[in-house]
């Protein structure tokens, strides 16, 4: 075997968690199916072109239909502006507790054996599993006011359910195992054989992470930030579940195109479409940075 097939093979086996697409090999020339390979190419163009390309082609179209004055005073409203800048707190917030998250969970089940392992790991991807609108429902149970912890909110003037922080809550809890899943692999493949190396030779544990533990991670960290950042901003079942749809307090921006294709305002609604639209291809160029940076 020769050393870049055996790099490929240890990177299928570990999982780089960058982009699954680089690790196929190239085939040689001569045994390569040509017909079979552009049949292959049409198809997933095809599937590419009416699944994904076509919607959003027909999103800005209709955004712009009546004009670039109806579309800036939809995309200027007041309720868009609120809906915006909570969707992006809402993901800064959800961001920040998961990467602090993923880091701590990924070093502690890679780095450290200790039984309960593999059901802390299973507990972690529950979010994957579990429908978003469910888990709006649950804690709604939970934190309402005829919920489990109804009571001793209501009484310390604290409201979760309806409010900013369910929201919070909800965008975290769905977006919990992204930044974890793509660290674990990396940590678990880099061992931990250099940092007891460090810690020998007098290392402190933040000297041991930035300089020893980091490096292998960084680009990992990166993606499961853009990942994590994506799903976050487009988060819909829970966040409706539990933000009860206040307009201009408790919606997001897929809670509020809702809102307004509901009361058949479709250009304002595919107007503030648009916004998702823009923010999903610049986290789409970013994720194609850091593909290429990794490599």
């Amino acid at each position: 075997m020769t050393g870049n097939h055996k790099k490929n093979y240890e990177k299928d086996i570990v999982g780089d968690g960058i982009s699954s697409v680089q690790k196929v090999l190239e085939p040689r020339p001569n045994t390569s199916n040509r017909f079979v390979k552009y049949i292959l190419i049409t198809i997933s163009m095809i599937f590419l072109s009416v699944m994904l390309v076509l919607p959003l082609v027909v999103v800005v179209a209709y955004a712009l239909r009546d004009g670039f004055i109806a579309y800036q005073a939809a995309v200027s409203d007041e309720y868009t502006v609120k809906a915006l800048q909570l969707t992006l707190f809402a993901t800064v917030s959800a961001v920040a507790v998961n990467t602090l998250f993923g880091i701590a969970a990924s070093f502690l089940l890679s780095k450290y054996y200790f039984k309960g392992r593999q059901v802390m790991a299973a507990l972690i991807d529950i979010p994957f599993s579990v429908s978003p609108v469910i888990a709006g429902l649950i804690f709604i149970l939970t934190f309402g006011n005829m919920g489990w912890m109804g009571d001793f909110l209501k009484n310390h003037g604290i409201k979760i359910v309806f409010a900013v922080p369910g929201v919070i809550l909800a965008t975290i809890f769905v977006t919990f195992p992204f930044v974890f899943r793509e660290l674990f692999p990396v940590m678990n493949a880099q061992g931990k054989d250099e940092e007891e190396a460090a810690a020998l030779m007098g290392a402190n544990g933040f000297t041991i992470f930035k300089e020893i533990t980091f490096p292998h991670i960084k680009w990992a960290l990166l993606y499961g930030f853009i990942l994590c950042t994506a799903r976050a901003m487009g988060e819909f079942g829970a966040v409706s579940a539990i933000s009860g749809h206040l307009r201009g307090k408790t919606n997001t921006l897929p809670l509020h195109v809702e809102i307004l294709y509901n009361e058949f305002n479709t250009t304002a609604a595919f107007a503030v479409s648009s916004i998702l639209v823009v923010l999903a291809v610049l986290i789409l160029i970013v994720k194609t940075i850091v593909e290429r940076k990794k490599k």
